[in-house]
């Protein structure tokens, strides 16, 4: 029977009902890896969502696979398989019959990738800017507003926003892998992070923000993609912005990206101070996109 209060509930109301046995004759048994659980489950759709490896994606990257080869769907919010293994997993999802999708891996719940992929066909991406990482725009937005450096870090802390060991996201490394997944997916050019011209805020001192809000400009982490031929010019850092651009009026958390396209010059979605819900929301709207590709007559 449906509990209309939630799994939680659901779960609380019958834990023993809602607990996963393995073996059911000789009681619990927690699966050792992703495969088993797959085969003992019977699963239909696996939901990855561990912590990004920048360096090679794993172990998201083994989690999907072995979802895509038992013949599940496969849900990220992981940036991690769409950066090291996007056209493999890609291959390997439409080989099967099946979804990749990673909705929630850049700019938590908003729909960027769907909105190409669904929405906008044969236009074509030139050039994308955004802010995209929000511990540094909140770091940048307090000491705009006067607090040095390591207190604006210890707010974004205390916050729930920044890590306590902040270095990925101060010294650009989010950021650039986002910029990653944007070109492998959007612009069809493969790239690794640290092809990304990457500069963090680290050296950014308070006299230079000070400096530019009396010029009436604002200091922002800025995400930037541009196609030149075959290639993209990628980039990360800190610019000085007119307060005339659309990413200048991003606060705090807030997130914003630009796409300029040859149909569209300028295309602006903006994100305003999301909590984990969008996430949530994210994985939840490739959950439904999943089931909907399931149904008969529908293809992928």
């Amino acid at each position: 029977m449906a509990n209309s209060a939630g799994l939680n509930e659901a779960i609380l109301d019958d834990p023993e009902k809602h607990r996963f046995h393995a073996d059911k004759g000789a009681g619990l048994r927690p699966s050792v890896n992703v495969r088993d659980w797959l085969q003992a489950a019977h699963a239909d759709v696996l939901f990855e969502a561990t912590s990004l490896n920048v360096e090679s994606g794993q172990p998201a990257v083994d989690h999907i696979r072995a979802a895509l080869e038992r013949g599940a769907h496969a849900i990220t919010a992981n940036k991690g398989p769409v950066v090291h293994a996007y056209q493999e997993l890609s291959d390997l999802a439409a080989k099967a019959g099946k979804r990749f999708l990673f909705e929630s891996s850049v700019m938590d719940g908003v729909p960027i990738f769907a909105l190409f992929r669904d929405t906008l066909p044969l236009v074509k991406l030139q050039e994308v800017r955004g802010i995209l990482n929000s511990t540094t725009n909140v770091i940048l937005s307090e000491m705009e507003n006067g607090l040095s450096f390591d207190a604006a870090l210890a707010k974004a802390q205390a916050l729930g926003v920044a890590e306590t060991d902040a270095s990925y996201d101060i010294d650009g490394w989010d950021a650039a892998v986002k910029v990653t997944a944007l070109a492998t997916v959007l612009m069809g050019i493969s790239m690794n992070p640290d092809q990304v011209n990457r500069e963090g805020i680290r050296k950014l001192s308070v006299q230079a923000i000070r400096e530019a809000k009396s010029a009436s400009k604002r200091y922002k982490l800025v995400c930037g993609l541009k196609r030149v031929g075959d290639t993209v010019e990628a980039s990360v850092k800190p610019e000085a912005l007119a307060l005339t651009d659309p990413l200048a009026a991003v606060e705090g958390t807030s997130s914003i990206i630009c796409f300029q396209t040859d149909i569209f010059p300028e295309l602006v979605i903006t994100e305003n101070n999301p909590g984990l819900e969008a996430t949530a929301y994210g994985m939840l709207a490739d959950f439904v996109r999943a089931v909907e590709s399931d149904r008969p007559g529908r293809t992928h």
